[in-house]
């Protein structure tokens, strides 16, 4: 299976720890600019068959919406959520399409880090940092005797 995980290109600042106003917040120019450079390298190498899950935010949305594909809005991938929300709703690791989740730190870090050092409770992990706009592209891939997560590649929309 693979695994994209997508944060969110820059935002507003957030002025106000009110999660009404955190969902609210958009994205900046160069937010839009990131969401936009991001769009096109991954609609060059995203397979038709991925399943796009977004965070309620709408700075998730308008990431989100750069691609033009259809994505399914997800609560459980909001600022609130949790890697092993994020993990049961993406499908891991039994999933045969790829799934793009476009999302928040610091889950993304923490299931990015729990995958890679083989953690099974991907909420004890560390976060790893995740740039607004970047991609991780995670695989797992099936072993004799067992399984290994591969990280195919990662992008910053600065960067391409």
């Amino acid at each position: 299976m693979d695994l994209i995980l997508w944060r969110h290109a820059e935002a507003v600042d957030q002025a106000d720890e009110d999660l009404g106003v955190d969902l609210a917040r958009a994205l900046t120019p160069k937010g839009h600019k990131q969401a936009a450079r991001m769009a096109e390298w991954l609609n060059r190498v995203l397979p038709d068959s991925a399943r796009v899950l977004v965070s309620p935010a709408l700075r998730c949305q308008q990431t989100a919406q750069a691609l033009q594909r259809k994505f399914q809005t997800r609560e459980e991938l909001g600022p609130r959520g949790g890697p092993a929300e994020l993990l049961r709703v993406a499908g891991w690791p039994n999933k045969r399409a790829p799934v793009l989740v476009v999302g928040h730190q610091p889950t993304l870090g923490q299931v990015a880090a729990a995958l890679m050092v083989g953690q099974d409770d991907a909420g004890a992990a560390p976060s790893w940092a995740v740039r607004k706009g970047a991609v991780w592209w995670l695989r797992r891939r099936d072993r004799e005797g067992g399984h290994e997560v591969v990280l195919m590649t990662v992008r910053a929309a600065d960067r391409l």
